[in-house]
């Protein structure tokens, strides 16, 4: 697929770019980037380039979509928002959804609306039906996000991540095209309360 850009109020969702990799290298020398995400630490600036690099040939090769998340004010880098482990020609339709957000931009609302963006293309654009986020049981911060761009809180899932050589339970949320308004091809039948 060729790369797409989405839009909000305030932000510009675009592909990463390779003068990109010095604002993802800074941002992920914050230690919660790689405490819960795959991020390797140390992350070098090499590691910054060569994810930019992969992240654009994955759009092409249509495994993975990376945006980068900048501010519609001074196009500055605030975080990530990627669709991952996507299952968009099979019955099930459903994708993954991961993110992170450099720590000068935390607290602004700025990654959970980058989700909803990304939500609606996956759900209008690409068909998806049911987008799952997953984190570590304790990510506090990234579950405050999933809530509010929308998910519903599902469980937790135990030894589910592998991290850094220890499995680690995880909590799982979803969203669906209807919890934003949206219609979905396959009808949703869901258990009675």
């Amino acid at each position: 697929m060729e790369p797409v850009t989405l839009t909000t109020g305030r932000l510009l969702l675009r592909p990463f770019a390779p003068d990109d990799a010095p604002a993802v290298h800074a941002a992920c020398q914050d230690p919660a980037i790689p405490r819960w995400t795959p991020v390797p630490a140390p992350f070098s600036l090499a590691q910054a380039h060569d994810f930019v690099a992969r992240s654009r040939q994955e759009w092409r090769t249509d495994t993975q979509y990376h945006f980068a998340v900048t501010s519609k004010a001074d196009g500055t880098l605030t975080g990530a928002v990627s669709l991952f482990g996507m299952t968009l020609l099979s019955e099930e339709r459903q994708a993954g959804v991961g993110y992170w957000t450099a720590p000068e931009h935390r607290g602004k609302g700025h990654t959970s609306e980058a989700v909803r963006e990304v939500a609606r293309w996956a759900f209008t654009d690409l068909g998806a039906e049911r987008l799952e986020w997953l984190a570590e049981v304790g990510n506090a911060a990234s579950r405050g996000v999933a809530l509010r761009a929308g998910f519903r809180m599902e469980g937790t899932l135990r030894a589910k991540i592998a991290h850094r050589g220890v499995r680690r339970d995880a909590w799982i949320g979803a969203l669906l095209p209807a919890d934003l308004g949206l219609s979905s091809e396959t009808p949703h039948l869901p258990f009675p309360a």
